[in-house]
C-alpha cells in the first residue's frame, strides 16, 4: 500500500504509512507546519487516503474537517473504540443505506 505523503509545496515533510503513524505525524506536524496539515484536511487528501487503506470509518469521521486539532482529537477518540466495535458500527452504518 502506498503511504501517505504530507509535503509542503514541492518538499514531503512526513510520511504515513499506518493510522499510528498518521496520528504521530499530525501531531508533529501541526506543532512545526500547521499549514502544511490544514492544506491536506481541507482538499480531502487525508480522507482520501484512509478511504483506500480501507480505514473507511475514520475517514468519514474526518470530512469536512479542516482544523488539525480536531482531526487529532476524532482520531484519538477513534482509536480508543476497540476494532471489533468499530466493525460492528460500519457494517450496521452499511445496512441501514
Amino acid at each position: 500500500m502506498e503511504p501517505f505523503y504530507f509535503k509542503s509545496y514541492d518538499r514531503v515533510i512526513g510520511v504515513a504509512r499506518d493510522l499510528p503513524e498518521l496520528e504521530k505525524e499530525l501531531a508533529r506536524l501541526s506543532r512545526e507546519d500547521p499549514a502544511c496539515v490544514e492544506y491536506h484536511l481541507k482538499e480531502g487528501h487525508i480522507v482520501a487516503w484512509l478511504n483506500y487503506i480501507g480505514e473507511r470509518g475514520l475517514a468519514e469521521i474526518l470530512r469536512g474537517v479542516s482544523s488539525p486539532r480536531e482531526a487529532l482529537s476524532r482520531i484519538s477518540e477513534f482509536r480508543a473504540i476497540p476494532r471489533r466495535e468499530r466493525n460492528r458500527r460500519q457494517k450496521t452504518r452499511k445496512a441501514s443505506i
